[in-house]
C-alpha cells in the first residue's frame, strides 16, 4: 500500500502565540464516520487510508512543517505517519481515541524522533538524552495549535475571525468589537455559536466532549 506521494497544501499558518488547549475527558461513543473507517482500515481497504489522508493529512503535514522547520524533512515524515497509519490500522480502535487524534499522536511521536536524530552525538550519553529531550515540549504545544487551527477553519468566516482574535491576540470582547467596529452584541452572540459549533466539531470528530 503506498501513501500519496505529493504533500497536501498547508493550511493557514497557525499564529506564534499557542492556540488554548481542549482538555480530553472520557471517550464518547464514536460517530458513524469513525466507525467505518476504523472497520476500513481492519479490512485493509487503501480507500480508508485515501479518505484518512485527505481528512488529516493537510493539519498532519502542517504540523511537521513548522515542528520540523523544513518542508523536505516534513515530507518524508508525513509518509512515515501515513505509512504507520495503515500498518497500524487494525489495532485502532475509535472508542479510545479520535481519529484525528490519533494521527496526530503519530506524527508528534515521528516528528520528535526526526528531531532527535538531528542531535549531534555528544560525549556524555545523559547529555544526549536530555537534549533530545527538548525537542517534546515545542511540538506539543505546535500539536495544539495545529489541532486548533484544523477546529477554526471549519468554522464559518464570521465566527472564525473573532475566536481568532479572542484566542490568539486574547483582545476581551469589547477590544475586539473596537477593532472590527462590530457592535458588542453581535460578536457575544456570534461568539456564543462558534464556541458551541467548535464543541460539536470536537466531539463529532475526536469522539470526545471538549
Amino acid at each position: 500500500m503506498h501513501t500519496h506521494a505529493i504533500a497536501p497544501p498547508l493550511p493557514a499558518p497557525v499564529p506564534d502565540r499557542a492556540a488554548p488547549a481542549f482538555a480530553l475527558a472520557p471517550p464518547r461513543e464514536p460517530d458513524r464516520r469513525q466507525r467505518r473507517l476504523a472497520e476500513g482500515l481492519r479490512a485493509r481497504d487503501p480507500r480508508a487510508l485515501e479518505e484518512i489522508y485527505a481528512l488529516h493529512g493537510a493539519t498532519a503535514f502542517g504540523y511537521l512543517v513548522r515542528t520540523l522547520r523544513d518542508r523536505d524533512a516534513a515530507e518524508d515524515v508525513q509518509q512515515q505517519v501515513f505509512t504507520e497509519v495503515w500498518h497500524r490500522g487494525p489495532q485502532y480502535d475509535p472508542a479510545r481515541a479520535g481519529l484525528l487524534t490519533w494521527v496526530m499522536t503519530i506524527a508528534r511521536s515521528r516528528a520528535i524522533d526526526h528531531l532527535r536524530r538531528r542531535v549531534p552525538e555528544p560525549r556524555d550519553p545523559h547529555d544526549a538524552t536530555e537534549r533530545a529531550g527538548e525537542a517534546a515540549p515545542g511540538a506539543d504545544a505546535l500539536l495544539d495549535g495545529w489541532r486548533m487551527s484544523h477546529y477554526l477553519a471549519l468554522l464559518p468566516d464570521d465566527e472564525r475571525r473573532l475566536l481568532q482574535l479572542r484566542f490568539y491576540e486574547e483582545l476581551s470582547q469589547t477590544e475586539i468589537a473596537e477593532r472590527t467596529g462590530i457592535a458588542l452584541g453581535t460578536i457575544k452572540a456570534r461568539m456564543v455559536r462558534g464556541l458551541r459549533r467548535l464543541r460539536e466539531l470536537i466531539e463529532a470528530e475526536e469522539g470526545v466532549p471538549a
